[in-house]
């Protein structure tokens, strides 16, 4: 019901911004008469206009199309998805964010800050796992400790020792202490200098796609027929500075095939079909993913995620949207269609994806494989897959077929899949 009220929303706006209807009005491109209906709630309203709209009001524009609350509701449903064994009246939700804003705030914020530390001890375990330098400095400790322990628990036994090998062993235990010393002193220094750059995500893709985040995956400034200036990497290491070029080169290249006012006019207020657009726009099918992911905030009904990969099912490139969880790292499942596509290059893939969980999330995926270009004759192709993810709303047409797809293995609840690799601990009673 509260998009039912975004004309009430922009008049208030208008009034504080105290500019007159005919003014704003002449601002976006409507006649007064039109903006009077909007702003009585009796003309529906999205698209460019609402983008227009709310950039003349200096607003984002879900704040006129959801309330400045909504954000706040939407943490704690999600803090009430994420709670193990409590039961949320969720009828109630909006009327105790209303009445006690304070705690709701405090709730949403204890929820984000859970998840945070849930994500740190995430990256630090990977960082653990992948991370060659700091695998062979904790091998080095723990060998030399090893080491130190053995020859300590010789000279412990009872009984008399030759004094040439007690002076042995004691010389063993010298040197493998100065050994153990400078290997911890190594490996402190190493964690240090980590910290000090302010990036314990472990790899440069992870750096990379906080650094996408921050900008809400979104650049202004390579937007335009000839691209702009790119945004500042300079906080970025040298490796992921290198894959965020990468990355911005091919935003600048979208963008100028597809140019943004030409996309949200063909978007208007209908779900958009990526295949249909790419044909309208003559652009390839991965082009048309990138750049509806791409999009600002309000031009399509919700955010739209995506997720790139090579052959051989490593994630490239991730953008996260609610409900959707793909392992960054490591195994995941098979089911999800940007894998099928590595299996039928260049065929467009749809699928309706339900994934497993606590709290089941549906979408709409599109995906497609393609070869990358090779540097001679006779080379064999290398492939990237892509796909995008839209959530499935209310107003979205029900499908017959729906795929079905867990996290991983190990926690996927389906008992009865074809591609199960190991069993699932909730068969553990876990």
């Amino acid at each position: 019901m509260r998009d039912t009220l975004t004309g009430s929303r922009i008049r208030e706006r208008r009034q504080i911004c105290g500019l007159r209807q005919a003014e704003l009005a002449r601002q976006v491109g409507i006649s007064a008469s039109y903006l009077n209906l909007i702003e009585h709630n009796r003309r529906r309203i999205g698209g460019k206009l609402l983008v227009d709209i709310a950039g003349a009001l200096s607003v984002e524009p879900s704040l006129l199309t959801q309330g400045i609350e909504e954000t706040l509701i939407s943490a704690l449903r999600e803090a009430a998805a994420d709670a193990v064994g409590q039961q949320a009246e969720l009828d109630g939700l909006e009327e105790f964010a209303s009445r006690f804003p304070g705690w709701s705030g405090v709730l949403a914020h204890m929820h984000r800050r859970v998840v945070s530390l849930e994500r740190t001890v995430e990256t630090l375990s990977d960082r653990l796992t992948n991370d060659p330098h700091l695998a062979a400095s904790m091998h080095e400790v723990l060998s030399t400790a090893a080491a130190i322990r053995s020859t300590a628990a010789i000279l412990a036994e009872p009984g008399e020792i030759e004094a040439e090998w007690r002076d042995r062993f004691h010389r063993n235990i010298h040197q493998d202490a100065e050994r153990l010393a400078e290997s911890s002193k190594a490996l402190v220094a190493y964690l240090d200098d980590n910290e000090g750059q302010g990036d314990l995500r472990g790899t440069p893709l992870d750096a990379v796609e906080a650094f996408f985040a921050e900008k809400g995956f979104h650049f202004p400034e390579l937007e335009g027929t000839e691209g702009g200036e790119s945004p500042q990497l300079a906080p970025l290491a040298a490796a992921a500075r290198s894959v965020a070029e990468d990355l911005l080169r091919d935003y600048a290249a979208d963008a100028q095939v597809v140019p943004m006012h030409e996309l949200t006019l063909a978007i208007g207020e209908t779900r958009p079909d990526p295949l249909e657009l790419a044909n309208r726009f003559s652009v390839d099918l991965p082009t048309m993913l990138r750049r509806l992911a791409t999009l600002p905030e309000g031009v399509l009904a919700r955010p739209a995620g995506i997720v790139t990969c090579d052959a051989s099912g490593g994630v490239l490139f991730y953008k996260p949207v609610a409900g959707f969880a793909l392992p960054r790292h490591g195994e995941t499942c098979p089911h999800w269609p940007i894998f099928t596509a590595l299996n039928r290059p260049l065929v467009p893939i749809r699928r309706r994806v339900v994934q497993l969980g606590r709290t089941p999330a549906e979408f709409d995926c599109y995906a497609i494989a393609w070869p990358q270009p090779t540097k001679g004759f006779d080379a064999e192709p290398t492939y990237r897959s892509v796909m995008l993810v839209l959530p499935v709303d209310e107003v979205s047409e029900p499908q017959e077929t729906v795929t079905q797809v867990g996290t991983n293995c190990r926690i996927c609840p389906k008992s009865d899949c074809t591609a199960r690799r190991e069993p699932s601990i909730l068969s553990e009673g876990f």
